[in-house]
């Protein structure tokens, strides 16, 4: 049996079929291919639309689709997928079904674990080709004692599942934003407490931080290139704040490092008084650069991968683009992740792939018209011995 240099887990974005509530907001049948399909190039060389090549435009209802994304994760060495999970409370839930349906059916045969996508939905989250509106909740987040109880008791199916992602002989369990839980501390108790009244060993707790924030970069230290690095104070907050560990993200630093004063100046000028804005881009490869910093080769941090990424489909010239994404240059980042990696137990060698069908986002390791199977075959070649 092959053996792997890490454990690559994928997030995996279920909003590829249509459901009540994306028909009411943003129009009937509204999917991520909404977007996707009539992105435009802003630039020169600007790749949209991107094309879904084996799949093509497909539907997360169909359990055909789902075996066929899992045997593509597996070929490239991918360990499984991180679901992403939409609990608000109340009972609330959207974008269920996929999930549901691979857990209840027991298809795939193919590893998975949950990432609980904790924050409130906007009328700003599909901005592309809407009317611009004052910002409004759609659904809001509820947190409290009776609704840890229930999100549990939700997802307790799923923990028991033998397919189910553990470390360290726990279900993984990531949380995309881990402090605005009200009191972190309380809710990991209790489900500790529930965890191991079930017959579990706990929960492995997983917190998403990142390495510089938005409000670091000042005018004056974009200019100067001189923020101060808090990576070590960021991810510590995480871990005090109960969590097991923490999945490290960078690209706000790497947007900070390759964006020129010029660049910020020039976009603002524009934005305030002119209707064109000149599109902020940056090459991938620059990007790679300063995605990581050293604190990630702590034990208990686990780097993103990020191949790609141009959201220009939901946020039109609004948005962030990373120019020149390669499989090549994915090579490259792949392997600067590996060594960070390297010293860490085996059971730690963790990174997660963001993402494996973020579409909208630019943000993909499946197949398109343009690459093919190119960075799944990248994966493959690095990551299995």
């Amino acid at each position: 049996m092959s053996k792997k240099k890490a454990r690559v887990i994928a997030f995996y974005l279920p909003q590829f079929h249509p459901v009540p509530e994306n028909d009411k907001w943003w129009g009937k049948g509204f999917t991520e291919w909404t977007n996707v399909g009539k992105a435009q190039p802003l630039f020169k060389g600007h790749y949209q639309p991107r094309v879904p090549a084996d799949l093509g435009y497909y539907d997360l209802r169909m359990p055909e689709v789902r075996e066929a994304q899992a045997n593509m994760a597996r070929e490239a060495g991918i360990e499984g997928f991180c679901y992403w999970h939409y609990w608000f409370g109340n009972g609330k839930r959207i974008l269920e079904r996929p999930f549901t349906e691979v857990l209840s059916s027991g298809r795939p045969d193919f590893p998975f674990c949950l990432g609980w996508a904790n924050h409130a939905w906007t009328n700003k989250s599909w901005e592309a080709g809407t009317k611009r509106v004052e910002e409004s909740i759609l659904m809001e987040m509820v947190y409290n004692r009776e609704e840890y109880i229930k999100h549990f008791n939700e997802v307790l199916p799923a923990f028991r599942d033998k397919r189910y992602i553990q470390v360290d002989g726990k279900p993984l369990f990531l949380v995309f934003r881990p402090l605005e839980i009200p009191r972190p501390n309380e809710f990991i108790d209790l489900w500790q407490k529930l965890a191991k009244e079930h017959g579990l060993e706990g929960i492995y707790f997983v917190g998403i931080s990142y390495n510089m924030l938005p409000e670091d970069q000042t005018l004056k230290n974009i200019l100067l290139k001189n923020a101060p690095d808090k990576s070590a104070l960021y991810y510590k907050s995480v871990l005090n704040a109960g969590y097991d560990a923490v999945n490290s993200r960078g690209y706000h630093r790497a947007d900070y490092y390759c964006r020129s004063l010029k660049d910020v100046l020039w976009r603002g000028i524009n934005m305030r008084l002119f209707k064109h804005i000149p599109v902020s881009k940056c090459e991938q490869k620059r990007i790679n650069e300063y995605l990581y910093v050293k604190e990630d080769k702590w034990e208990n941090v686990f780097p993103t991968l990020m191949p790609n990424w141009d959201r220009t489909p939901r946020s039109g010239v609004k948005a962030r683009v990373y120019t020149n994404s390669t499989p090549e240059v994915f090579r490259e980042q792949l392997k600067h992740v590996l060594d960070l990696l390297s010293e860490k137990t085996d059971e730690h060698k963790i990174s997660f792939l963001m993402s494996w069908n973020e579409w909208a986002e630019g943000n993909y390791v499946e197949p398109d018209l343009r690459y093919g199977h190119g960075y799944l075959d990248v994966l493959k070649e690095i990551i299995i011995e």
